[in-house]
C-alpha cells in the first residue's frame, strides 16, 4: 500500500495553519498566508530574497552555527561535536554527506547509545553529486554544514516527534531569527534514502529551502516481509523500524545566505577567498544584477546537461539585456573563483580528517578536487600555488576548527605533493594521448570513446579538455559530458567496497544454538594450558565451552597447538570464530565425542611472538603518528612469527631519517615499560573518551568494543592478544618499507626473537662480506663502493670493446655480400651476443640488403633495407619454422630465439631460397 499519514501538527491545527495543494507541482503544503496558493518551492516560486535579506540581521557562519545549536541546547538537547568528514565507523560510505550518517548504522539500530537523547550538531558534509553544478547556480556546494536536532525514539523510550519537530523548526525561524511567520511554508514530501524513508516536510521560506524535517520510521522491506506491513515509498517497498528517528537538516550555508541577500551564497560565506582571488585574477566588478538574476533563475532548475546551461544563459542574458556572449565573458570568471573556493574548503576538511589523495576511494575524490581547483585557475590565469588558498581557509577556520591550524604543516605539504605530481602526469600525458589516437586511427575511430576519456582521467589525471587539446590536434574528435565530473565521482563512489562475505568454516546454522565459547584468551593471554568440555564436533572441527586458543582475526593468526583427549594428543591446526562460538579444526575429529573433557595445550612459542608483534603493532603505529603526522592511519596489518607488516595512509615516501626516528621513538616506548591496559567500553562511551582514532583497524562491530590502551602512546579499539607492558616486546627493527599502492606505505618490522634474529643474520652477512673482502667490518661501505665503481669502469672499458668487435664483424661481412635476385643477401653464424648481432645488423643494414645473422647459442637478427617490401617479422618466422623457438619485431628488425642451434645453417639457407 501506498504511504498515507495525517501530517496534521498540534501547532497547524491550534495556529490556524492552513492546508493547500500547490496547482504548479500538486503537492500539498502548509501556510499562515490565506493568499498564498504555490508551495514556495522552486521551480513554483522564484527566490525573492537577492537583494532584499529575508532575515534581519546579517549573521557569518560561526554566529549562525552557535544561534542553532544554542537554542537547541536551551530546548534539552545535548550539544554534539562534528564527526569527522572521514566516516572511520562504518565501511559502506566514502564520505559524511548528511548528519545522520554520524549515527548510522550503530546508533538506529540500537547497537550504540546516541551520545546525547535528544541532541544537536552542526555536521560538515561533503556531496559529489553536484559537483559540476558548483560555481554556476550560486546555491550548489560540495561541502556544507547541516546543522540538525535528531530525536532516537526506542521502543518504549520516546523523546519526542512530529508535533515537537515543527514547533522547534517555526520557533527558531521565527523567534530566533527574526523570519516572517507567514513567508514560511512547510511542503509535505516524502523522504527515503539509504535504506530507510518516512514522512517529510521541507520548510521553505522566500524561495529558498531552509531546512527539512524528515520523521524516518521505515526501513527497506525483507523479501519474506509480511504484507501487511509492507508500503510504498517513491516506488521502493519498506516496513516499520522499531526506533523512529527525528532527521532533521537545517542548510547552515544557506540561512547565512538568507541574512546577506547576495547574489550568490558563495559571496555570503567565502568571501574570505573569493574576494583575494578576484583581485589577483585582476576581475572588472560586473553589474550585480547579472549575478542576482543567475540565482534566482537557476534556483529554478536543475542544470543537468549543456542544454540546460545554455538555457539558463539565454534567459538570464534577456533579463539583463545583453548577449549570451557577453554573459559568458562576464560571469565565467565569477563561476571558477567560486568553484575554486568551494572545492579547497572541501579539501581542508578531507586532507584534515586524514583522507589521502590516491586513485581510489575518498582518496580519489580528494585528488579530483585538487586537479579540478588547478585547472580552474589555469583557465582564470593565476600561478599560484593551490596551497596558498587552502592556508587562507585554515586561518579563516581554524578558531572554529583548531585542527586545521595542528594539520597546517601537513595538509600544505600534501597540496604542493599533489600539485607536483599533476605537473609532472601533465608533462607526461600529451605522449599517452598520442598512443591512444594512433590506435584509434588505425582502427578507423574519428572519436575519442567516453571509457577511455575517464580512463585517462582516473588512471593518468588528464583532465578531458587537456585530452581534447591534445587529441584534436592529432585529428580525433573528443566529446566531453556536461556532467563529466559528476559521472566519475559517481563512479569512485561505487568504490566502497562490498565487504567479502565471510566464507564460514561451518554453516552457521550448525552453531546459532550452541552458546558463546568462553574466551579464556582474554581473561588471561598468558594461559598457555587450560581444561574444557566438547559441545559439538562438526566434521573436523571441535567446538569447546571454553578455549585459550586464539581464532584468527584483526590481521593475528589463529593459535595452533594440541588438544589432549582420552590421554592421546591430537594436533589442532586451525581455530576460526562463527558468530561468538570458536572451532578448533583438528587431525583426528573421531576422537571427540560430545559432552568429553579435553586438555589444551597452546604452541606457547608462536603466541607469544604474535603477542610481541600485535603489540609492537601499536607501539610503532603511535611512533609513525608523532613523527609523519596525525593524517597517518593505519591501512592494513599482519602478523607472522617472523616478521609483522603494517600498512598506513601517507602521502609520499617515507625518509630514512624518519625511518629511523619512528624506530628510535618505538624503542624507547619499549625501555619505558610502558603499561597495557585492555577494557570493554559501550561503543559511544569509548568514541566519546578516545575519539574515532579507535578505528585504526577499521570497522570493529557489537554494542561493546574492547580497546587497547598503551599509556600516554596509543589507543585502539582491538580483538587481538596483549603483553601486560610493553617491556615485554623486546627490540623493534624495521626492516623495510614498500609503496604498495597510491597514499599507502607498508613498513615490514620484527620485534622480539625475530628482531634479534634478524639482527644476527645482519651481523653474519656483515661479517661474511668483509672476510671476501679482507677489511674490518666498518671498513666494508667504502670497499664496496670502490670495487663498484672500478666495476663500472671495467663495463664500460667491455662496451668500448664490443663496439670494436662489431665494427670488425661488420668489416668481415661486407666481404659475404651475395645476391639473391636483386637484394643483396647476408647471412653467417658469428659469435658474439645478442647486443652485438643488433649492432652489426645495423650496420650493415643497406635500402636493397637483408641481413641475417645468428650465434651457436640460438640467438638471431633479422636486418630488412627500406626499399624491400618484405617484414623482417616475416622472414623471423622463416628462420623459428626451420629451427624452432621464436621471435618478432618491426618491419625493418627482428630478433629471437632459435631451439635448435644445429640448424642454424639450414635455416638461413631457407631464408636466402624464399628471397629467390
Amino acid at each position: 500500500m501506498l504511504m498515507s499519514m495525517d501530517m496534521t501538527t498540534r501547532m497547524f491545527k491550534e495556529e490556524g495553519w492552513m492546508r493547500k495543494q500547490c496547482p504548479k507541482c500538486g503537492k500539498y503544503f502548509w501556510t499562515l498566508d490565506p493568499d498564498r496558493e504555490t508551495c514556495g518551492d522552486p521551480p513554483c516560486d522564484e527566490y525573492q530574497f537577492i537583494g532584499k535579506p529575508g532575515i534581519p540581521k546579517k549573521y557569518t557562519l560561526d554566529e549562525m552555527r552557535e544561534k542553532f545549536l544554542s537554542f537547541f541546547e536551551r530546548k534539552g538537547h545535548g550539544r554534539v561535536k562534528r564527526y569527522p568528514v572521514l566516516p572511520r565507523w562504518r565501511d559502506d560510505v566514502l564520505l559524511v554527506g548528511a548528519s545522520i550518517m554520524d549515527f548510522q548504522p550503530w546508533v538506529i539500530s540500537g547497537e550504540a547509545d546516541p551520545p546525547a537523547n535528544p541532541l544537536t550538531i552542526s555536521q560538515p558534509s561533503i556531496r559529489f553529486t553536484d559537483i559540476d553544478n558548483v560555481g554556476i547556480t550560486g546555491r550548489h556546494f560540495t561541502i556544507f554544514e547541516m546543522m540538525a536536532h535528531h530525536a532516537f525514539n526506542y521502543p518504549g523510550k520516546p523523546i519526542y516527534w512530529m508535533d515537537e519537530t515543527v514547533e522547534l523548526a517555526f520557533e527558531f525561524f521565527t523567534k530566533e531569527l527574526k523570519m516572517k511567520p507567514e513567508d514560511i511554508t512547510f511542503k509535505e514530501n516524502p523522504w527515503a534514502g539509504g535504506g530507510n524513508a518516512g514522512p517529510a516536510f521541507e520548510v521553505l521560506y522566500r524561495g529558498l529551502e531552509v531546512a527539512t524535517l524528515v520523521f524516518m520510521q521505515y526501513k527497506k522491506a525483507p523479501a519474506d516481509a509480511d504484507p501487511s506491513q509492507v508500503v510504498e515509498i517513491k516506488g521502493d517497498y519498506y516496513v516499520p523500524m522499531e526506533t523512529k528517528v527525528v532527521d532533521t537538516g537545517y542548510g547552515l550555508e544557506r540561512l547565512v545566505w538568507m541574512s546577506h541577500g547576495t547574489p550568490t551564497a558563495y559571496d555570503a560565506v567565502l568571501g574570505y577567498v573569493v574576494e583575494p582571488l578576484k583581485k589577483m585574477a585582476g576581475i572588472e566588478r560586473i553589474d550585480e544584477r547579472i549575478l542576482m538574476e543567475n540565482s534566482r533563475l537557476a534556483g529554478m532548475f536543475d542544470i543537468e546537461d549543456m542544454g540546460d546551461l545554455r538555457y539558463l544563459r539565454e534567459q538570464v542574458a534577456k533579463r539583463v539585456g545583453i548577449s549570451v556572449e557577453e554573459l559568458e565573458k562576464a560571469v565565467r570568471p565569477y563561476e571558477l573563483i567560486y568553484a575554486i573556493a568551494d572545492h579547497t574548503k572541501a579539501l581542508t576538511f578531507m586532507l584534515a580528517d586524514g583522507v589521502i589523495p590516491s586513485n581510489v576511494k575518498a582518496g580519489y575524490l580528494a585528488r579530483l578536487l585538487i586537479r579540478k581547483s588547478i585547472r580552474h585557475l589555469r583557465e582564470l590565469g593565476l600561478e599560484i600555488p593551490l596551497a596558498e588558498i587552502v592556508a587562507m581557509h585554515i586561518n579563516e577556520l581554524s578558531p572554529t576548527f583548531p585542527e586545521f591550524k595542528e594539520m597546517e604543516g601537513v595538509i600544505l605539504d600534501i597540496i604542493n605533493v599533489e600539485e607536483k605530481r599533476y605537473a609532472e602526469t601533465l608533462r607526461r600525458g600529451s605522449d599517452l594521448v598520442k598512443r591512444e589516437v594512433a590506435k584509434l586511427k588505425k582502427k578507423g575511430i574519428n572519436e575519442l570513446p567516453l571509457e577511455k576519456l575517464i580512463l585517462f582521467y582516473e588512471s593518468h589525471g588528464l583532465t578531458p579538455e587537456i585530452v581534447a587539446e591534445v587529441a584534436e590536434k592529432e585529428g580525433i574528435k573528443v566529446h566531453i559530458p556536461d556532467n563529466f565530473y559528476t559521472l566519475v565521482a559517481k563512479e569512485a563512489e561505487k568504490q566502497t567496497e562490498k565487504k567479502d562475505v565471510a566464507e564460514y568454516v561451518v554453516d552457521f546454522e550448525l552453531v546459532k544454538d550452541l552458546p558463546d565459547t568462553r574466551t579464556l584468551y582474554y581473561e588471561d593471554p598468558f594461559m598457555k594450558e587450560f581444561d574444557a568440555k566438547v559441545l559439538k564436533v562438526i566434521d573436523d572441527w571441535v567446538v569447546l565451552d571454553q578455549t585459550a586458543f586464539y581464532p584468527e582475526g584483526g590481521g593475528q593468526p589463529y593459535d595452533t597447538g594440541v588438544l589432549e583427549v582420552n590421554g592421546e594428543e591430537v594436533k589442532v591446526t586451525n581455530v576460526q570464530k562463527v558468530g561468538k562460538v570458536i572451532l578448533h579444526k583438528v587431525e583426528k575429529p573421531e576422537l571427540f565425542k560430545e559432552g568429553t573433557e579435553v586438555h589444551g595445550r597452546l604452541d606457547w612459542d608462536r603466541r607469544i611472538q604474535h603477542m610481541r608483534h600485535h603489540t609492537g603493532t601499536h607501539v610503532l603505529m603511535g611512533a609513525l603518528v608523532r613523527v609523519l603526522g596525525k593524517h597517518v592511519w593505519q591501512a592494513g596489518s599482519q602478523l607472522s612469527t617472523d616478521w609483522a607488516r603494517l600498512d598506513i595512509s601517507h602521502y609520499k615516501r617515507i625518509t630514512e631519517e624518519e625511518l629511523r626516528e619512528i624506530e628510535r621513538l618505538a624503542n624507547r616506548v619499549v625501555m619505558e615499560n610502558r603499561p597495557v591496559k585492555w577494557e570493554w567500553l559501550p561503543r559511544t562511551e569509548a568514541e566519546m573518551k578516545y575519539g574515532f582514532r579507535l578505528y585504526q583497524g577499521g570497522v570493529v562491530p557489537g554494542r561493546i568494543i574492547r580497546i587497547l590502551n598503551i599509556k600516554d602512546w596509543d589507543v585502539q579499539a582491538c580483538g587481538g592478544t596483549h603483553l601486560p607492558n610493553t617491556g615485554l616486546i623486546g627490540p623493534i627493527k624495521i626492516l623495510r618499507t614498500e609503496r604498495i599502492q597510491d597514499g599507502v606505505e607498508r613498513i615490514i618490522f620484527a620485534a622480539g626473537e625475530a628482531a634479534i634474529n634478524w639482527m644476527q643474520e645482519t651481523e653474519r652477512l656483515l661479517k661474511r662480506t668483509a672476510e671476501i673482502f679482507r677489511v674490518p667490518p666498518e671498513k666494508v661501505p667504502e670497499t664496496a663502493e670502490r670495487f663498484f665503481n672500478e666495476w663500472k669502469e671495467a663495463r664500460k672499458e667491455v662496451e668500448k670493446l664490443r663496439k670494436e668487435l662489431a665494427k670488425l664483424l661488420v668489416y668481415e661481412l661486407q666481404e659475404k655480400v651475395e645476391k639473391v635476385g636483386n637484394v643483396e643477401f647476408i647471412g653467417a653464424v658469428v659469435e658474439g651476443t645478442i647486443d652485438d648481432l643488433r649492432e652489426a645488423a645495423n650496420r650493415l643494414r643497406k635500402e636493397n640488403r637483408v641481413v641475417v645473422l645468428m650465434t651457436r647459442e640460438g640467438h638471431f637478427v633479422v636486418a630488412v633495407g627500406d626499399n624491400l617490401d618484405i617484414k623482417a617479422g616475416e622472414l623471423a618466422k622463416v628462420v623459428t619454422s626451420v629451427a624452432g623457438g621464436g621471435g618478432g619485431g618491426r618491419k625493418e628488425l627482428a630478433q629471437g630465439r632459435i631451439k635448435n642451434p644445429l640448424k642454424a645453417e639450414d635455416a638461413i639457407a631457407e631464408v636466402k631460397k624464399r628471397l629467390g
